[in-house]
């Protein structure tokens, strides 16, 4: 079975920084692209950023500049650092992957069960 764990939410003051890591774990055969994406209450999710398995990236103006994605394709896991946060980066942030299980013979999709980030004084 195939899960992906988060960890590293929490509060912080404005312009602080935050450091949220994802791990895929189970039986796997690759992992294409990673990415995170957040939800505000009573807002649609929205993607915060991606990386491909050769570590392109990409990020919505919305936080480029400020956030920044990683990954380690030997342990298959993707981290966030956040940097100058902002109030309005206040969500749940979920870990996604697209991954081909073990065995598999097609790409699927997974994400994370979510961990709060919360941004305020």
């Amino acid at each position: 079975q195939v899960q992906l764990v988060e960890s590293g939410g929490g509060l912080v003051q404005p312009e602080g920084s935050l450091r949220l890591s994802c791990a895929a774990s189970g039986s796997i055969s690759s992992i294409n692209l990673m990415g995170w994406y957040r939800q505000a209450p009573g807002k649609l999710r929205e993607l915060v950023a991606t990386i491909t398995r050769t570590y392109s990236t990409y990020y919505p103006a919305s936080v480029k500049g400020r956030f920044t994605i990683s990954r380690d394709n030997a342990k298959n896991t993707v981290t966030l650092q956040m940097d100058s946060l902002k109030p309005e980066d206040t969500a749940v942030y979920y870990c996604n992957a697209d991954l081909v299980p073990f065995g598999a013979t097609k790409q699927e999709s997974y994400w994370g069960q979510g961990t709060q980030v919360t941004v305020s004084s």
